[in-house]
């Protein structure tokens, strides 16, 4: 059996494409397709030995603007040159995990008469997959918060599959030579150059109570990991080792990653706080202003009115930040003892339950 992935969400495509790597799956050969830039997509596919296919598709926007009309205008040759790779590869399936990139893929396999199934990974789901979600066959969702968006008769609450290197130490990437707590700070994959810009007014503070591991991300514009290099070398020595700062957190990291972090402190993406439930990790979130329908304020609701994190928001003075920091390291296992009012949330057979309706 071939199975065709589409990106978007590349955190649970990367846990479904595991375990079919894993052995009890040997015989469905997979197909990736998704795009080349940012890089990250692409490095963290390919060195699983999967085939990559790019595809440039239109991006659907909530806005217009000169630039939503611009990613508009890619939409017809995007849908076109779907069809190209779905024609060429003839998958037995297609699963989508949302996003630009799944529409057309999606819509060229529906035409060709091959089933479709989607995975929502998040709170409140975006435009491409409430129109993927028409014609796919199974659509799987994260919350169940998400439901009501779709057909009741199709949809199956499974959560979000989730990497198995995130409660598996593979990498040990570097080390602290202290007992103090670990602050694991990210922006996602990309970075957040708003948050950096918070964490530099205060990291020298913040080392003198715990070590830091902080993901900067690589966006060629802000330098953003130059910066925090330059800012560690310039460190007093009686501090500069507690200091990791990276570019990303690569998938054979990010299990010792959390397995020394005591809180994290980052965006409210699905899969970030689906990996929090999971590990029972108290956190200061950050959520993404912007972010569609606002589900990252959503989704850090659900954290926080649970008593297992506290909310930051970019708005607010760097000060401000560090209290809140300083708060939840003070009272990190009242926060871990909070999850147990989250377990309804906890599904940690998410990508099993994925690949058994997909694969039947």
């Amino acid at each position: 059996m071939k199975l065709l992935l589409t990106g978007g969400h590349l955190a649970p495509a990367l846990a479904v494409i595991d375990e079919l790597k894993s052995g009890q799956y040997s015989n469905i050969h997979i197909i990736f397709v998704g795009r080349k830039d940012p890089p990250l997509e692409f490095e963290e596919v390919s060195k699983r030995n999967i085939p990559f296919i790019h595809l440039d598709a239109g991006r659907l926007t909530r806005f217009i603007s000169i630039e939503s009309i611009k990613e508009l205008l890619k939409a017809p040759f995007g849908f076109m040159r779907a069809l190209q790779i779905v024609k060429k590869e003839r998958p037995d399936r297609i699963l989508t995990f949302g996003s630009y990139i799944g529409l057309p893929i999606a819509l060229a396999g529906f035409l060709l008469h091959i089933p479709i199934y989607t995975h929502e990974q998040t709170i409140h789901p975006g435009l491409a997959n409430r129109i993927i979600s028409r014609f796919a066959k199974k659509i799987f969702v994260s919350f169940p918060e998400s439901k009501p968006f779709f057909n009741p008769k199709k949809t199956i609450l499974t959560g979000n599959p989730l990497r198995k290197e995130v409660t598996t130490i593979i990498k040990q990437p570097f080390s602290f030579n202290n007992v103090l707590p670990v602050i694991y700070i990210t922006g996602g994959s990309l970075g957040s150059h708003n948050l950096n810009n918070r964490v530099y007014l205060i990291l020298q503070e913040i080392l003198k109570i715990a070590n830091v591991i902080h993901q900067t991300g690589n966006v060629e514009k802000y330098k953003d990991y130059e910066r925090f290099v330059s800012l560690q070398k310039g460190l007093p020595s009686s501090i500069r080792d507690r200091y990791a700062v990276r570019k990303h957190i690569y998938s054979d990291e990010i299990g010792y990653v959390y397995s020394i972090a005591t809180m994290v402190v980052g965006r409210a993406g699905a899969n970030t706080i689906s990996e929090l439930i999971t590990l029972k990790k108290p956190a200061v979130l950050v959520p993404l202003p912007w972010s569609a329908h606002q589900e990252q304020q959503k989704q850090a609701h659900i954290l926080v009115s649970n008593g297992t994190a506290e909310l930051y928001t970019e708005s607010e003075e760097s000060d401000k930040l560090y209290d809140t920091i300083y708060k939840v390291l003070k009272h990190t296992s009242e926060y871990r003892h909070h999850y147990q009012n989250l377990e309804t949330y906890n599904r940690e057979h998410a990508t099993e339950t994925i690949l058994k309706d997909v694969l039947s």
